[in-house]
C-alpha cells in the first residue's frame, strides 16, 4: 500500500533521513519545516498521513496537531507525533490534542511502516463513507452528516480478553472514569463467543496470553463479519517491534505497552471509541440519506426514482429469463374534490391510507411505490394478467370497503380507486411502454365510471371495466 506522507521537522537532516527511508518503501513524501508551513501544505495538498515533530520553534507539534484537528479540512488526516520525548505524560498530551500515535526517536522502521499503513487503511475507510455521502448529496440533494458534531467517548462497552488479574483491575479502574462498561473474558474462546453474541465498542486483547497466540486471536476477530470493523487495542511488551508490526498488518487499531499507564490507556480508548462512533454515525447518515432519496416522505413507500430503476432491473430479468411481469397503475378517484372540500391535510391522510392498504394486500416481494400526487404503481413479478387483475380487484374492494376516518373531524369519507393493469410483452418491451399501457387502462377505468379495474394484454385495446 502506498500513501502520501507529510514529514514535518525543523531540522533538515531529520527530514532528509525520513524522506529517504519512506521513499525507499514507495511512499510519496511531502515536507514542511515548521508548524505554519505544515498547516498550509495539509490544507492545500492534503496528505494521507502526517509525521509531525514535537520540538519545533514558534509553533510546536502539540499546537500544530491541535489546529489540524480543529480544521474540518484536515481533521481526518492521521497524525503521528515523532519525537525524542519518552515520558508517558508527553504521549498522553499528544493523544489528547488529537494525535493518532506517538513514536519515540530513534524510530524503528518496521513499526513506522506498519503504523503508517494501518492508519492509512483506517483513513481510506472513513474517506469512502464521506465520499458516498457527498455523492448522495450531489445525486439526490439529500443533506448528510457534516461531521462537525463532537463524538461522545463516555459509556462505551469494552471487552477485555486477558488472564492477568492486575491488568484487568487497572483497565476497569481507568475506564470507570468515562463510565465505560467493562466485560472480561479470561478464556479466548469465551471472548470470541461474547463478541459474536453481544455489541461492544472496543476489544482490548492481551498479546501476553500464556497458552494462546494473541495475533491469531486478533486475526480471528478481524475475520468475522460482525467484528470486522470493531476497534482492537492490544497490550504488548515494550520494544516488541516485530510483533507490533504484525499486529498492525493484521488490522489492530492501536496498542499499549506494558506496564499499563492509566492516563495513556484512557486517552487511547477515547480515541478509538470516538473514531468508531464517528464512523458509525457517518455510515448511518449515508444509509439514511440513501433511504430518504428513494422513499416517499408522506407514505413511507418507495418513490418514483426508486421504482424506475427497480422496474428496469425487473424488465431486464423478465426478458432474460422469459418470466411474467405485471404492472398496476392506481389512481385515487375524485381526489381534487377531497382536497378542495376537506383541505390538503385530509388529502394527505387519504394518500397515506391508500398507500398502507396497497402495501398490506400485496405479496411480500411485490413493490408498491408512490408515482406522484394521488397515483401509485404496483409491480408484481411472476404474475400473469389474470393473476394481476384478480389482485387489482381485491385491492379495489379493500380500499372501497373501509371509509377514511379524518383526524379532527367526525367524518367517514368514502375513498375509491381506479386501476389499470398490464403485463410485460416480452422481446423488446420496455418499462416506458408498460407504464404507457397501464396508464391507458387506468383512463379506460376512469372513463367507464371510476372505482373500476381495467386490464389488457399488450397490443390490444383496453376492454370494458370490471363491474364495480
Amino acid at each position: 500500500m502506498t500513501a502520501r506522507v507529510l514529514v514535518v521537522d525543523d531540522l533538515a537532516p531529520n527530514v532528509k533521513l525520513l524522506e529517504a527511508r519512506l521513499s525507499a518503501e514507495y511512499f510519496t513524501v511531502l515536507t514542511a519545516s515548521s508548524g505554519p508551513e505544515a498547516l498550509r501544505v495539509a490544507t492545500e495538498n492534503p496528505p494521507d498521513i502526517i509525521l509531525l515533530d514535537v520540538m519545533m520553534p514558534g509553533m510546536d507539534g502539540f499546537e500544530c496537531c491541535r489546529r489540524l484537528k480543529a480544521d474540518a479540512r484536515t481533521r481526518h488526516i492521521p497524525v503521528v507525533m515523532v519525537t525524542a520525548l519518552s515520558e508517558v505524560e508527553d504521549r498522553v498530551r499528544g493523544l489528547e490534542v488529537g494525535a493518532d500515535d506517538f513514536l519515540t526517536k530513534p524510530v524503528n522502521d518496521v513499526a513506522l511502516y506498519a503504523r503508517i499503513r494501518s492508519l492509512v487503511r483506517l483513513k481510506m475507510l472513513a474517506d469512502e463513507w464521506r465520499l458516498r455521502q457527498a455523492t448522495n448529496q450531489e445525486l439526490y440533494g439529500v443533506d448528510g452528516d457534516t461531521g462537525d458534531q463532537k463524538e461522545s467517548v463516555e459509556g462505551a462497552r469494552a471487552l477485555v480478553i486477558d488472564e492477568n488479574a492486575t491488568h484487568i483491575d487497572r483497565i476497569r479502574r481507568a475506564l470507570a472514569t468515562d463510565r465505560d462498561a467493562v466485560e472480561v473474558a479470561t478464556d479466548p474462546e469465551a471472548g470470541l463467543s461474547m463478541l459474536a453474541e453481544q455489541e461492544f465498542d472496543l476489544a482490548i486483547v492481551s498479546l501476553l496470553l500464556r497458552d494462546t497466540d494473541g495475533l491469531r486471536l486478533c486475526a480471528r476477530i478481524r475475520g468475522q463479519a460482525k467484528t470486522r470493523g470493531l476497534p482492537i487495542l492490544v497490550l504488548i511488551e515494550q520494544g516488541d517491534h516485530e510483533r507490533l508490526a504484525r499486529a498492525l498488518d493484521i488490522g489492530i487499531n492501536d496498542y499499549l505497552v506494558h506496564p499499563i499507564d492509566r492516563n495513556e490507556l484512557l486517552a487511547r480508548v477515547r480515541t478509538q471509541v470516538s473514531r468508531r462512533r464517528y464512523q458509525d454515525r457517518l455510515r448511518a447518515s449515508v444509509e439514511q440519506s440513501v433511504a430518504a432519496a428513494v422513499t416517499d416522505g408522506l407514505t413511507g413507500l418507495h418513490n418514483r426514482r426508486y421504482l424506475t430503476r427497480h422496474l428496469d432491473a425487473l424488465v431486464a430479468d423478465a426478458r432474460k429469463n422469459t418470466k411474467p411481469l405485471a404492472l398496476l397503475m392506481v389512481d385515487i378517484d375524485f381526489f381534487k374534490n377531497i382536497n378542495d372540500t376537506y383541505g390538503h391535510a385530509a388529502g394527505d391522510e387519504v394518500i397515506r391510507l391508500v398507500g398502507n392498504r396497497l402495501q398490506q394486500h400485496v405479496r411480500s416481494f411485490d413493490t408498491v411505490a408512490r408515482w406522484g400526487g394521488e397515483e401509485f404503481v404496483v409491480v408484481m413479478p411472476d404474475a400473469s394478467l389474470d393473476v394481476a387483475t384478480t389482485v387489482a380487484e381485491r385491492l379495489r374492494r379493500k380500499i372501497a370497503g373501509a371509509p377514511a376516518r379524518l383526524d379532527g373531524a367526525d367524518i367517514d369519507l368514502p375513498v375509491t380507486v381506479s386501476i389499470g393493469v398490464t403485463v410485460f410483452a416480452g422481446g423488446e418491451d420496455t418499462q416506458a411502454e408498460m407504464l404507457r399501457r397501464a396508464d391507458e387502462c387506468l383512463y379506460a377505468a376512469k372513463r367507464s365510471g371510476r372505482n373500476k379495474v381495467v386490464g389488457a394484454e399488450p397490443g390490444t385495446t383496453p376492454p370494458a371495466a370490471l363491474a364495480s
